[in-house]
């Protein structure tokens, strides 16, 4: 680590939200550029930076920051540097001037000490002297806690964040329980705050420990998709990561785990294995309240005589049906709840456009809906009807800022949304929670046709909806298994169905559709990655980049998304003198790149314009998973402008460009829901629980016109061998068949 002590001559980036900085410290031997998080200090401040020198490949050479602490000034110079910088409110350049010339070296002292003193300069009145005193205070105190708070190693960002919670309280919470920051301050994990406590001498087996633990270790399973943990597993894994010994470990664990349960935290429920299982209150009770409210539906909904079968119109318009395809109408057409599933080929897609003509034809009203913008839009494409997400379709209206950041739908039980159907489509995706902010918008009466393939990754929120309703056996579900013959024709079609049965395909043949480039290295793989975006697809379909997606299975290594990212960037998009580019973090954003959008937004504006650059339609709100290109960068004003694939235009604030990453190659997570027109896909080696036959029939069913797999043939037969889709510990089934008991 290197340290260096100066001024801060001038700060060219601040984040407000993150503290993320860009400065340039003066020190004895000149100015050094520091980068990293200095939230809260201003220009003219003294300042110890500590952490190590990297090289840009544009900006140069630059001190990386690990802590900044501030220094407090005291000779002339620097008192004079502080002061005229505008640290304190109604002190300019030329009141700094005339206080030093009075106090000189002993300024800092008397304007905390004897501030009555200040009155002795012309243009300082009294009242004006109190004022000042009072922010010097202010400042001191804020000083003192910064330099207590930084011996423990914590970032500016997170500094700043507790002294904003906890204020002067700070020095009992760090000191004797900094575990409730986990429950208290989202952005703090149990890791964090356990350095702190091993810092401040808490003993390893403390109950505010384990406590905060076994909350940690259920948060953590719930990011992998799961509503419940085995006790056994938590204690496991809470033991593990505490470091105890696992006989004395185990009984302070039962102790904590029945206080937790005490307090409503966590729930404990008996499975019928005779085991028991720990959950987070809030999805036990969500996983409840879907159970009930979707018995409800089904049951509040009256079918009897509202069809006779098929309507004429279906009929007219030349709509065939095979038998299971009209089954799943006129099931669809009598239940309240219909889970329509099936591969690609199908005939989802038909089934639906009539379902939707057989509901016009009965003068019903309803609305289409997905969870992504990407799979509305493909359901908008595949119906004429316009489809919306589903948290467009609730009427979306912000985050609360709580431990939990739930989100405010503006439809809900008290206002329901006004429609009679409501279709969502790639229900695969949908996670618990969003079914049940979903369910809470409807009432008895109303009618949810649930569509996907069961067949596809769940979702990347806790649950997996639509195996556990369609596994139930509560609700009325047609699975679609002939693939039709116009649909039989494709080899990204046969080859998928073929992956999803576990068998083998014949990868020596080059289709026009589908193929296999056999290659050994990353070197290799790398090369005919981008061959493949920059001359050998353009010109031989004559598709454009965004036509191209790369899926990968993973984030890191040379093959992630990171990786990759870095690598395609360079090739596809390199600099140049006339493409303007700004730096965020370890990422340069670029004019032309391709990038996607990786949190929901919902409050961030957007317009759509039309000819002569004319507005015609504006709007809020940019989801998860959208994708779009950088059109320009306005450095002076510090805004990057993106234009989405669905024609919205968005200004980024330069300080928002946490929320966007490069696009060029995707996590095949991240491109559920969506569709391109030609999918690359490199696989070579990675993690085993990755690669796994689920894993390759999402990413091969995202592609309408080729498939191209880049890396080793054998590595995708091991794919299809790995029937290893990670289980999740989930109860929406066996609480609908419970439910049953009072609702059936």
């Amino acid at each position: 680590m290197e340290i260096v002590s100066g001024y801060i001559d001038h700060i060219t980036f601040q984040n407000e939200e993150n503290g993320y900085t860009v400065m340039k410290v003066m020190t004895e031997k000149g100015g050094v550029v520091c980068v990293g998080a200095a939230g809260g200090f201003g220009e003219g401040e003294t300042v110890e930076v500590e952490g190590e020198y990297i090289e840009h490949p544009t900006y140069g050479k630059q001190l990386r920051i690990s802590t900044v602490r501030p220094v407090a000034p005291t000779d002339k110079v620097s008192v004079l540097r502080y002061l005229g910088s505008g640290a304190i409110k109604g002190v300019g350049p030329k009141l700094a001037e005339r206080i030093v010339e009075r106090f000189g070296d002993d300024t800092m002292r008397v304007m905390e000490e004897e501030p009555e003193r200040l009155a002795e300069i012309k243009g300082i009145s009294g009242r004006m002297a109190r004022a000042i005193t009072d922010q010097m205070l202010e400042k001191k105190g804020q000083r003192a806690l910064l330099i207590f708070v930084q011996q423990y190693g914590l970032s500016r960002n997170l500094t700043l964040k507790l002294i904003e919670r906890y204020g002067d309280e700070i020095y009992s919470v760090l000191k004797s329980n900094p575990y409730r920051m986990v429950e208290e301050i989202p952005s703090v994990g149990f890791k964090t705050a356990d350095d702190i406590a091993a810092k401040s001498g808490i003993v390893a087996d403390s109950e505010y420990r384990v406590r905060s633990c076994i909350v940690y270790v259920l948060k953590l399973f719930a990011a992998e998709g799961h509503c419940y943990v085995p006790k056994a597993e938590v204690i496991e894994e809470t033991i593990k990561l505490l470091g105890l010994e696992t006989g004395s470990g185990s009984a302070v664990m039962e102790d904590c785990i029945r206080s937790l349960s005490a307090d409503r935290q966590i729930v404990m429920r008996d499975d019928e294995n005779g085991g028991t299982n720990i959950y987070l209150e809030y999805y036990d009770r969500i996983e409840k309240a879907c159970a009930r409210q979707l018995w409800e539906l089904k049951n509040g909904f009256e079918s009897m005589g509202r069809y006779a079968g098929l309507s004429v119109r279906a009929e007219e318009e030349g709509i065939e049906l095979d038998g299971l395809q009209k089954k799943a109408v006129e099931e669809c057409l009598k239940n309240g709840v219909f889970i329509l599933s099936g591969g690609p080929g199908t005939g989802k897609t038909t089934t639906i456009n009539t379902i939707i003509a057989e509901l016009e034809d009965a003068g019903e009203n309803f609305v289409l809906a997905a969870p992504t913008g990407r799979a509305a839009k493909r359901m908008t494409e595949a119906t004429s009807f316009e489809a919306q997400t589903i948290h467009r379709l609730l009427e979306i209206s912000g985050e609360v800022a709580d431990g939990d950041s739930r989100t405010i739908f503006a439809r809900n039980r008290e206002n329901p949304l006004e429609t009679d159907t409501v279709i969502v489509d790639e229900a695969s995706m949908l996670d618990i929670c969003l079914l049940k902010s979903l369910l809470d918008a409807m009432v008895p009466g109303m009618r949810l046709i649930l569509v996907g393939d069961v067949d596809q990754l769940p979702s990347v929120g806790p649950g997996q909806v639509l195996r556990d309703v369609m596994e139930s056996g509560a609700f009325a579900c047609v699975k679609l298994d002939r693939v039709f013959r116009q649909a039989g024709e494709s080899h990204i079609v046969s080859y998928a169905h073929m992956i999803n049965e576990g068998k083998h395909m014949d990868l020596s043949v080059k289709y026009p559709d589908f193929f296999l480039l056999e290659k050994e290295t990353i070197k290799l793989v790398h090369g005919y990655l981008a061959a493949l975006c920059m001359d050998v697809i353009p010109r031989k379909l004559g598709l454009g980049g965004n036509d191209v997606q790369i899926l990968t299975p993973m984030r890191k290594g040379p093959l992630g998304v990171e990786g990759l990212n870095r690598m395609l960037q360079e090739q596809l998009n390199p600099p140049k003198p006339f493409l303007e580019e700004v730096i965020y973090g370890d990422t340069v954003f670029r004019e032309g790149d391709k990038v996607m959008q990786i949190r929901n937004d919902y409050n961030l504006e957007w317009e759509i314009r039309g000819d002569y650059d004319v507005s015609l339609k504006e709007g809020k709100g940019i989801f998860n998973g959208d994708v779009g290109v950088v059109k320009n960068i306005n450095k002076e004003y510090r805004i990057v402008e993106v234009l989405f694939d669905d024609g919205r235009l968005v200004y980024y604030p330069v300080d928002k460009l946490e929320e966007l990453e490069l696009s060029y190659a995707v996590t095949i997570h991240k491109s559920q829901g969506s569709e391109y027109p030609v999918v690359i896909l490199p696989i070579l080696d990675g993690p085993k629980m990755l690669f796994n036959r689920n894993l390759l029939y999402t990413a091969v069913t995202r592609a309408k016109q080729c498939v191209i797999i880049v890396g080793s043939g054998q590595k995708v037969m091991e794919m299809i061998d790995t029937d290893s889709e990670l289980h999740r510990y989930t109860s929406l089934r066996q609480r609908l068949i419970e439910t049953e008991e009072i609702f059936g």
